[in-house]
């Protein structure tokens, strides 16, 4: 039997201020889809840094963080941008926002979280809004790399994928 190549797809996970979900998120990605799935993280209006509590929690489950940053989703919708695939929006704003037409037109789904970055108290209750964050999002992620090696039609994927946002576990 000839093994076949496996598909790479480019994920974007979107965010308005790409400082905490999506950078979270693309993290995730970057381990759970390595050589499946290129992850990115991008903002309708970027703050230009990353939370330090989502910096720290990603450090401390061993993460790799050097690369990561917070920026426009204009640096994917250009000509020499990366060709996506799927696309997430993980904050209710971004969802809401007008979205630049994406080249190749992905596959897109809302799953919003509350924004841990919002969260006021004390420090022990704003990393626990980090880390449950984290762990939705991880979920959430899991389930999506084992729908995409189905066989699934576009229209049922996608249905699938906004099971994963609303918090429906997608049969695979």
């Amino acid at each position: 039997m000839i093994d076949m190549p496996l598909t790479t797809y480019n994920v974007l996970f979107l965010c308005t201020g790409n400082s905490a979900r999506s950078i979270l998120a693309e993290a995730i990605l970057e381990r759970l889809g390595r050589g499946r799935f290129n992850a990115y993280s991008a903002g309708s209006f970027p703050r230009g840094e990353i939370h330090p509590v989502a910096i720290d929690l990603l450090k401390k489950l061993d993460h790799p963080t050097e690369h990561l940053r917070s920026k426009s989703w204009d640096e994917f919708t250009g000509p020499t941008s990366p060709s996506i695939d799927f696309i997430f929006t993980v904050c209710d704003n971004a969802a809401a926002d007008t979205c630049p037409i994406w080249p190749g037109h992905p596959m897109t789904a809302h799953w919003g979280l509350p924004d841990p970055a919002a969260v006021e108290g004390s420090d022990d209750d704003i990393l626990e809004a980090f880390t449950s964050t984290y762990h939705q999002l991880r979920r959430r992620i899991v389930a999506f790399t084992q729908l995409v090696d189905n066989s699934f039609g576009n229209a049922e994927l996608q249905s699938k994928l906004m099971d994963i946002g609303s918090g429906i576990s997608p049969s695979t």
